[in-house]
């Protein structure tokens, strides 16, 4: 949407923006002149949560709208005691509700009646989010009877007159033609830093030394041809689509494999690795990533302790298909009795989801704090990727360049690092590609930075671990014994 520039200009855009108690920004969601005059778009334009200015441009030159609380994605009654209308021309004013259950109404042509904020009973059928029938189309938005915004023939008109419910003492104008109506999400300033607490470098330039960076790493030790990560997170976290979108990022182009689903319980049934190629029909680069099932929790069983601390040490076969009722033991076929260090992991990945790490059970938080112990104790780099950042603030929603600006993403990523046990410079937040076609600058950096991470944290690792046989071969004994020995919780 950033492509796309609204009529309000910068002058009136802060004479907008004055109108408001606190430091607000827009973000643009919808242009008639762009996206079509119609009504159904416009309702279809809104987000389902958040805060909106409806903004009407005259053939006069005079600009008129109104705000609400509301998403008109909402179903449910209620009241909007925020909403106001308001004039931006040569002076701004602005009008608050005075009658805050007929703030805002959407009028619809099966039944003549208006459906709107605190009026839904009657209705036959959806409005907020939902399909419309055949003969329910919207013909009118209405801040009271003040500014009602109508629809004919791919053409936007609007009534503006006097009205009790704002207090707005406007001459009637009836049907007076739109030049444009625009939709703007309104955002509190206060949900962004004044800086950015970490300093990104969002150039093209950041993605190419990254990609290259990836590309070309070589471990320190040289007996360790290939890191294996192992991805541990609940259901839901993103685990599967992490793996995907990482390809794609290097790929240059989207991937679709067949590796992730949308199911309430775990998609991801088996030990599989994914080696992650430089580029496609390329040699393998430096790291592999292990997916597995989903850690449980109060509502799922899950991957056990037992299990995974088995696939940790390499115990476990690829492809062996995990079983709740059946934990892992030396009876299984291509069960490892003694595994190299190839076979293990030598990087541990807690993925969580921003959207629910606030509300995550206690009996996951237990999980991950006993895992994290474990894996603490045998000397193991552990980091947190933190999936979906973009789904809990619209400015990163709209731009991932905001992600470390933002005070809500900053808010998830502490309580990401308390609830596994880690520093805050653990967490890496992510976004991965589910809904996109084409790969994005913003978020490929932030995927390259992951990769890069893991390489340097088993890198640092290795060079205390093994000083003075880094640039050599590991001795066969210690090949065949590291980290063969867990401590039991």
């Amino acid at each position: 949407m950033a492509s796309i520039a609204s009529s309000l200009g910068d002058e009136k855009e802060k004479s907008l923006q004055s109108l408001f108690s606190q430091p607000v920004r827009f973000h643009l969601l919808y242009k008639s002149s762009h996206h079509g005059a119609q009504l159904s778009t416009l309702l279809s334009s809104f987000d389902t949560s958040g805060k909106f200015v409806l903004v009407v441009f005259l053939q006069t030159g005079e600009v008129r709208g109104g705000f609400t609380s509301r998403s008109l994605k909402v179903g449910r009654k209620f009241d909007d005691e925020e909403a106001f209308v308001f004039e931006v021309n040569r002076r701004s004013k602005r009008f608050p509700a005075l009658r805050s259950a007929k703030a805002v109404e959407v009028h619809f042509t099966d039944s003549g009646q208006a459906i709107g904020f605190g009026q839904q009973a009657g209705y036959k059928g959806s409005v907020f989010g939902q399909p419309l029938s055949s003969t329910s189309s919207p013909v009118a938005v209405s801040f009271g009877k003040c500014l009602r915004v109508n629809s004919d023939n791919q053409v936007m008109c609007v009534d503006i007159g006097p009205d009790e419910t704002y207090g707005c003492r406007w001459p009637e104008e009836t049907s007076a033609r739109c030049v444009d109506v625009e939709l703007h999400r309104v955002q509190d300033v206060g949900d962004l830093l004044p800086s950015p607490w970490r300093e990104v470098s969002w150039t093209d330039w950041t993605r190419q030394s990254l990609r290259q960076n990836f590309a070309s790493y070589k471990l320190v030790l040289e007996t360790l041809p290939r890191v294996r990560a192992l991805l541990l997170g609940p259901v839901g976290s993103g685990k599967s689509s992490l793996v995907n979108s990482i390809r794609s990022t290097i790929y240059r182009r989207i991937v679709h494999l067949p590796n992730v689903g949308t199911a309430t319980g775990s998609f991801t049934k088996k030990l599989k690795s994914y080696d992650i190629r430089a580029e496609k029909g390329g040699s393998p680069s430096a790291l592999s990533l292990c997916d597995v099932m989903a850690i449980g929790d109060e509502d799922f069983a899950g991957l056990s302790y037992s299990d995974t601390l088995d696939i940790i040490k390499g115990h476990v076969p690829e492809g062996y298909k995990f079983q709740s009722d059946f934990p892992i033991n030396d009876k299984i076929n291509g069960y490892r009795a003694a595994p190299t260090l190839k076979d293990q992991i030598h990087c541990v990945l807690f993925v969580l989801d921003a959207a629910k790490v606030t509300s995550y059970s206690s009996s996951l938080r237990t999980s991950l704090r006993r895992l994290h112990t474990t894996v603490s104790d045998l000397g193991i780099p552990q980091l947190i990727l933190l999936t979906h950042v973009d789904q809990v603030c619209c400015a990163v929603k709209e731009s991932m360049m905001s992600v470390y600006s933002s005070r809500v993403v900053q808010e998830k990523m502490q309580k990401a690092a308390q609830l596994v046990g880690l520093p805050l410079s653990y967490v890496l937040p992510v976004k991965n590609y589910i809904s996109q076609l084409s790969v994005d600058l913003n978020t490929d950096i932030l995927l390259l930075n992951v990769v890069n991470s893991i390489l340097q944290a088993v890198d640092d690792t290795l060079e205390d671990e093994y000083p003075g046989v880094i640039t050599g071969p590991l001795p066969k004994e210690q090949l065949l014994t590291h980290r063969t020995e867990f401590p039991t919780l």
